[in-house]
């Protein structure tokens, strides 16, 4: 049993290096608080895992990724709950956002306003053909506050981010593949093996690595270019007091593969 099995609404599988995370609300897997706290609490324990290098993400069953919040929490207009609700969504998806590892989405099915700003907040996509994505809540009067004005626009760019919110157009996996909104589409059925499969190639490299990568190449959504550079050099040069980076080199030139300690 995986030591992670206690998350209320997440199905957690260790293969390997990989953390597989299944999504577990049916029908529709929507968020709730106590799911929300959970993802939360979960990257922040995963951070902190030197054996787990990648995150999977998929939901239950082959219609939903998920379907988001369920709009029952805000029938009464409280201002309080909807206060609530956006704070702990932000919390969890910033917090995988800023995940140590490589988070990898497999959208197989109907991923709809906060079911697909968490796959926004994942650094890659991958989503099978029957997918379809959208962020539908300017329909209802609210909008997505989860991530997805900022984190979409930074994949698919202004113009395709204001059809999808501003227009509530939604986007098939073909299409979302053309934008850019996802990396790869599957075989229906396949998104989670491909998106373990990709996890096993993060495996290959320096976990130490991966994560400075990682912050680098986040960089540019808060900083210009010409400050990020010089943290690119001062990262590379950091990386000498790592473990990974010895093993690494000595690896290669023994001509074995590296044995990482993530440290």
């Amino acid at each position: 049993m995986s030591k992670y099995s206690d998350y209320q609404g997440l199905l957690i599988e260790v293969i390997e290096h990989t953390a597989v995370v299944t999504f577990d609300n049916p029908p529709a897997h929507t968020w709730t608080v106590q799911s929300l706290t959970n993802l939360r609490d979960l990257v922040l324990e995963l951070n902190q895992d030197n054996d787990i290098y990648a995150l999977v993400l998929t939901g239950g069953g082959n219609k939903f990724f998920s379907a988001g919040a369920d709009l029952n929490v805000f029938a009464s207009g409280d201002k309080k709950v909807a206060a609530d609700m956006s704070d702990i969504f932000g919390q969890a998806f910033e917090t995988l956002s800023n995940y140590r590892g490589v988070s990898i989405a497999a959208i197989n099915g109907y991923s709809m306003g906060g079911g697909l700003e968490v796959a926004l907040a994942c650094d890659l996509r991958i989503a099978e053909e029957h997918a379809v994505m959208a962020l539908p809540e300017a329909s209802v009067g609210l909008l997505p506050c989860a991530g997805g004005t900022q984190n979409l626009a930074i994949l698919v760019g202004e113009g395709w981010t204001k059809r999808m919110i501003l227009c509530g157009e939604r986007v098939d996996s073909t299409t979302a593949l053309r934008i850019g909104l996802v990396e790869e589409v599957a075989e229906k059925g396949k998104g989670k093996d491909v998106a373990i499969a990709l996890a096993s190639k993060v495996a290959k490299q320096s976990p130490v690595a991966v994560t400075a990568c990682k912050k680098l190449i986040q960089k540019n959504r808060t900083m210009p270019i010409i400050n990020a550079l010089p943290l690119e050099r001062e990262a590379f040069v950091e990386l000498f007091d790592s473990e990974d980076q010895t093993e690494g080199v000595q690896a290669f030139l023994e001509k074995r593969q590296p044995v990482w300690s993530n440290k």
